[in-house]
């Protein structure tokens, strides 16, 4: 049920936005139709340098607007957690629209004092066979999530955190790129703390998935490079971690065994069953996707072992280029050992 109108205040919802005059202002709306009273929080958009006019749009649905110069969303979020009034911190995309009650899912689990973190989902209204495919995607990752009573993978579309303990981590690490893989890092610091993350189901945002395979293709390849980073913090999340099945791990791991073998079978190295044999277990691995592809049209469940191998070999070549990129930093100087 929706907060009652005695309660103090309780969040601050807090958007990152560059040039985001196209998608704020759904974003907005969507926040201003909550179920929580517009007494119980605020809407902070933190201006990152736009020239656009996203600072007006803003403006004029009320929001607390902070401007800064192009700094990136991790340093637009930490401003916007330094700024804010109250106890919670909610952070969503401006390319994300909250459906009415999700103030009120993201804030429910707070009620457990050790919570302090809350992960919300990812939903899509898209009608493109590779957005829906994307959904898919992360229908199986909520589906590992809603097996753990803790987790510790809290994504910055739908994310929540106790202010105090947010500050005290230090936020987000704005030496990741803008859309990268820096909420993954700072779940991961505050997991690894011993700190309580949870997985919130209901709380929902709509969201405009990548529609083609050059988009999508693109974004698995940035996150690839980048995770080199975190697991270069985190080595242990290379082998576990509460969002990622198993399934997609095996998958990263049986395409170059496959392509290797397969090499090898044409150069008469190897019997052609060796490749045969991976191949088959990548399709085996793509079983429990393909189920949720289903609940989305047969179109996505038949183009999911494509985009399986899409995905596969974009996360690939990206972990490869971050591996190099990072060893060139490092013998630089430019990043620490």
């Amino acid at each position: 049920m929706p907060l009652s109108n005695s309660a103090p205040l309780a969040a601050s919802v807090i958007i990152p936005a560059y040039n985001e005059a196209s998608t704020l202002p759904s974003c907005l709306r969507a926040l201003a139709a909550q179920t929580v009273t517009p007494d119980r929080y605020e809407v902070i958009v933190v201006d990152d340098g736009s020239v656009d006019g996203t600072a007006e749009i803003a403006a004029r649905h009320g929001a607390l607007v902070l401007r800064q110069e192009h700094q990136g969303a991790a340093a637009a979020r930490n401003r916007g957690a330094q700024q804010a009034r109250n106890p919670i911190l909610l952070f969503t995309d401006a390319d994300c629209e909250p459906l009415p009650d999700w103030i009120e899912q993201m804030l429910a689990p707070f009620a457990d004092p050790d919570t302090v973190g809350v992960k919300g989902a990812y939903r899509t209204r898209q009608r493109s066979w590779v957005a829906r495919f994307t959904q898919a995607e992360y229908q199986e990752k909520y589906a590992h999530l809603a097996r753990s009573p803790s987790i510790d993978f809290v994504d910055t579309y739908a994310a929540a955190y106790r202010r105090d303990r947010f500050l005290a981590a230090g936020g987000f690490d704005p030496s990741f790129p803008s859309a990268s893989v820096e909420d993954q890092e700072l779940s991961y610091r505050l997991a690894g703390e011993g700190h309580r993350l949870v997985f919130a189901p209901s709380a929902c945002v709509y969201h405009q998935h990548p529609a083609t395979i050059r988009h999508y293709a693109r974004r698995k390849f940035q996150l690839g490079r980048w995770k080199v980073r975190v697991l270069l913090r985190h080595p242990a999340k290379a082998v576990h971690d509460s969002y990622t099945p198993w399934t997609q791990k095996a998958q990263l791991a049986l395409l170059p065994l496959t392509v290797g073998a397969t090499i090898g079978a044409l150069v008469g190295a190897i019997p052609w069953a060796w490749p045969l044999i991976l191949a088959g277990l990548g399709l085996v691995t793509a079983v429990p996707l393909i189920g949720q592809a289903v609940h989305l049209g047969w179109p996505v469940a038949f183009s999911s072992p494509f985009l399986l191998l899409v995905r596969a070999l974009a996360l690939d070549l990206g972990l490869a280029w971050g591996m190099v990129s990072e060893l060139v930093l490092r013998l630089r100087g430019a990043i620490p050992r």
